[in-house]
């Protein structure tokens, strides 16, 4: 059953990706949700490289994240830390890339916290 889906969203992901491209003023948000952590990272794809990446291992908020509770709260706090590091660069607008997920649950949470933390997407 796994498998099928991780097909699936990989094929999402592609139809997706044909249509959406970050540059270096507006870069891709693009989010990966592991079973447990969720992670993402701005990207320029003219020049293929990450400009900002966080993630709920982040150092900067391991312990806020151990003290919440629940799989969307902490994923709403890797949103608002990657608006955080994005605005110190220099990036106020972004593209949001799902990567094949649907947008809800922690997915949207990451966006919601990127809007709060001053992000526009």
């Amino acid at each position: 059953m796994f498998l099928k889906d991780n097909k699936r969203r990989t094929r999402k992901k592609v139809r997706v990706r044909k249509k959406l491209s970050g540059t270096a003023d507006r870069p891709r948000l693009t989010v990966f949700r592991s079973l447990n952590n969720m992670h993402a990272q701005l990207v320029d794809d003219v020049k293929g490289v990450t400009l900002v990446a966080a993630s709920s291992l982040s150092k900067e908020i391991v312990e806020e994240v151990k003290s919440l509770k629940g799989k969307v709260s902490k994923s709403k706090m890797v949103g608002k830390l990657v608006a955080k590091k994005a605005l110190e660069k220099g990036i106020t607008t972004v593209v949001f890339d799902r990567s094949g997920y649907e947008y809800h649950g922690r997915v949207q949470a990451v966006a919601e916290g990127a809007r709060e933390g001053g992000l526009k997407l």
